[in-house]
Formats: structure tokens, C-alpha cells, sequence
């Protein structure tokens, strides 16, 4: 797909979070049977599902403007699964590798924060307000996950890897 108007850039935008979404959602189900923290764990699997449902508003949204939604592939998101992976695979001990886990999940999620960020302020600019409002719906999603992720480390996940 060759870029050359602000609303290709907009749907070459809404194909790199599809992606995103989908590596996502597959790195997370990877890595979130690895939690023993089961509010943690819970915490995870239900984002997994909101970011599916999510992945399915794109993607309806990209065939609506005749974009094909796995024209993209996110490398970045490729490449920020990848290296979770690695820093799980060294962490020993359940309350080390829990803390770990939150932290390269949270990466996962600001990249997302970003990229629906930019996703909206585009739709936006395009006076497609409707995408606008379900994108930033997905941005405030994203940021409540991030937030939640946030108090369960500082209150617990944390603590337990300190003491461990």
C-alpha cells in the first residue's frame, strides 16, 4: 500500500494496531499462564478479551474502508513480545517472574496507549467521529489495564518479589 494521503495514513495506522492487537493477544496468551499471582493472572485473560473485541472494531473498521486489516504486520510489537519473552524465560522464582511480568506487559501497553492515540487524533482530523469515539474508548481501556496493572504491583507483586 503506497501512502500518499492523510487518510491512507490513517488506515495504514488502523493496520499496524490491528497487528498490534493480534501480537498482543498472542503474546499475552503465552506468557500470562506463566503468573502464580491470580489476581494477576485474571487481570491478564480479561484484557486479552477486551483487546480481542477490540482487534474485531478495527478490523470492521479497515473492510468498511476496503482496507485489507492483515496488509500490515507490527514489527515493533513483534520485537516488544519478543524480548518479554526472553526476560521471563530468565527470571527464577514465581513472585520475580510476576513482577516481570507486569513490567513487560505494561510496555505492551503503552505502546498500544500510543499507537490508539495516534489511531484517534487521525480519525479525528478525518471528521470520522464515530471511529474517533470507539478508538479513544479503546485508549481509555487500554489506560484503565495499565493503571490496574500499576496498583497490583505497587500493593502486591512487588512487594511479594521484595521479600521473596
Amino acid at each position: 500500500m503506497e501512502i500518499s494521503t492523510f487518510r491512507d495514513l490513517y488506515l495504514a495506522e488502523l493496520q499496524e494496531l490491528a497487528s498490534a492487537e493480534r501480537e498482543f493477544i498472542a503474546g499475552v496468551m503465552r506468557i500470562a499462564p506463566m503468573a502464580s499471582h491470580l489476581r494477576l493472572k485474571n487481570a491478564l485473560m480479561r484484557h486479552c478479551e477486551e483487546a480481542e473485541a477490540q482487534r474485531q472494531n478495527i478490523e470492521s473498521i479497515l473492510r468498511r474502508h476496503n482496507a485489507d486489516p492483515a496488509e500490515h504486520t507490527d514489527q515493533a510489537m513483534q520485537a516488544l513480545v519478543r524480548e518479554g519473552g526472553k526476560m521471563l524465560a530468565i527470571l527464577r522464582g514465581d513472585e520475580v517472574r510476576d513482577a516481570g511480568l507486569v513490567a513487560s506487559i505494561q510496555k505492551l501497553l503503552h505502546y498500544r496507549i500510543g499507537a490508539y492515540g495516534t489511531a484517534a487524533a487521525l480519525a479525528g482530523q478525518l471528521d470520522l467521529r464515530d471511529e474517533q469515539d470507539m478508538l479513544h474508548q479503546c485508549l481509555e481501556r487500554e489506560k484503565r489495564a495499565d493503571k490496574l496493572l500499576t496498583q497490583l504491583a505497587k500493593s502486591e507483586v512487588n512487594r511479594n518479589a521484595l521479600a521473596a
